[in-house]
């Protein structure tokens, strides 16, 4: 896998700025301040408790180093890893107060983004082992977190579909409603697209497809078909528009709509309810 480059700290630094708040409250870190001896210092790791796929890692380092510049950070692990329990992610020196106090922002961050990771890795696994379908995610992320779950998505082998509202025209269901039919739709928004804007259109039906493919869209997002559906509906669009099946996808079932023939499966799971993958700081005895 290509490594992937880490986000631009721009984009992160609101994030562990709204996060270091949140967790700081009105007096900041009272039991390590009353604990802890001002100058002391600390070695640690952050470590794998389980198998998966690291992400995050960056964004970790980051909340040590936007924490306390003073501190030793390195990423042993760079984001896209395999993790075995026991495998060091992330070693760290410097004030014993600063590395207690980050500690629990920068896990929360890590071990949510790796487990997205993680999670992704293994449709992917699935996907490919049954045909040549890319697995994407949705816009079903956590507020504030997008980018960086969507980057996380990346790390586990997968793509991602839209950003944001603006990214592209998708035409759904609901959409369609309104409007009053699919042709209809599609008809208004290339009135309103630029050219460097794509329009894909949800189907629920092969007529509704139908219809779609008349008008010429450059993607069809199949909703809720069963694989026998689903290779119908390959086979009639024939490679003249990216064919993208959805709808309640998982491990259990996602090798079967790999194996109809769709270009991309969209798995909104994958962000939106996915596990966190274990990691946990510890003291780092160089004995």
């Amino acid at each position: 896998m290509t490594p992937l480059s880490p986000l631009p700290r721009l984009l992160v630094e609101p994030v562990l700025r709204a996060a270091f708040l949140e967790d700081l409250g009105r007096a900041g870190d009272v039991t390590t301040d009353s604990v802890v001896p001002a100058g002391e210092r600390f070695r640690a790791v952050i470590a794998s408790r389980q198998n998966g796929v690291a992400a995050g890692t960056d964004v970790a380092a980051l909340a040590f180093h936007l924490f306390d510049p003073t501190l030793d950070v390195l990423v042993e692990r760079p984001d896209g890893s395999a993790l075995r329990p026991g495998d060091v992610v992330l070693r760290l020196e410097g004030p014993a107060r600063s590395i207690l106090t980050a500690e629990r922002v920068a896990l929360n961050l890590a071990c949510r983004l790796s487990g997205i990771a993680t999670a992704t890795a293994g449709l992917v696994g699935i996907a490919k082992a049954h045909g040549h379908a890319d697995v994407v995610c949705t816009r079903k992320t956590t507020p504030g977190l997008r980018a960086l779950e969507k980057h996380a998505v990346r790390a586990g082998g997968g793509a991602n579909h839209r950003f944001g509202l603006d990214d592209a025209i998708l035409i759904k269901d609901n959409h369609i409603a309104v409007a009053g039919g699919v042709a209809t739709a599609i008809r208004r928004a290339k009135t309103h697209a630029g050219h460097m804007v794509k329009i894909e259109v949800e189907v629920d039906t092969l007529d509704q497809l139908d219809e779609a493919m008349a008008e010429g869209v450059d993607a069809v997002l199949l909703d809720n078909m069963d694989p026998d559906t689903l290779r119908r509906a390959v086979a009639l669009v024939d490679g003249r528009a990216l064919t993208e099946a959805s709808g309640r996808i998982n491990a259990e079932t996602i090798g079967a709509v790999a194996a109809s023939g769709v270009d991309l499966i969209s798995v909104g799971w994958i962000t939106h309810s996915a596990p966190i993958l274990d990691l946990g700081l510890d003291a780092f005895d160089a004995a």
